[in-house]
Order: structure tokens, then C-alpha cells, then sequence
């Protein structure tokens, strides 16, 4: 594979934040869903969407792979 063509698989700010925050809601959803916390199982799923639009948004600041705010590191 080229590595002119590879796109970066994850490997940028954004994509580490924004599954950061979804893990944490996915864990917190669960949670709450164990301890019947209805409420709490509804704002974790919410704060997935947030993940997904901080992800959006640093991708779009130039964050995401490819972006003019961070430098490419070679792949051994």
C-alpha cells in the first residue's frame, strides 16, 4: 500500500478526541443503564452526538488527518 494514498486511519487529534468522549459516554450509558438510571442512559447518548460534532468540528479547525494544524509522522 503507498503511503501517499493512506489516510492516517485515525491517527489525528480529532478522531482521538472524539472517540475519547464517546467511550466515556458509551461507559457512563452503560452504567446507568445497570443501575436503571433512565435519564442518565438518555444524556450519554446525547453526549455520543457530542463526540460525533467535536470530532466534526476540530476536523473542520484542521485537527483531522491531513489538517494544516498538525504534522504527519512517518510510519515505520
Amino acid at each position: 500500500m503507498s503511503t501517499d494514498t493512506d489516510p492516517g486511519h485515525g491517527t489525528s487529534p480529532a478522531a482521538w478526541i472524539a472517540v475519547v468522549i464517546m467511550l466515556v459516554a458509551f461507559t457512563i450509558g452503560t452504567l446507568a443503564f445497570w443501575f436503571n438510571v433512565a435519564w442518565l442512559v438518555f444524556a450519554s447518548a446525547g453526549l455520543v452526538v457530542v463526540g460525533l460534532l467535536v470530532g466534526f468540528a476540530l476536523r473542520t479547525l484542521g485537527y483531522g488527518v491531513g489538517g494544516d494544524k498538525i504534522t504527519a509522522k512517518p510510519h515505520n
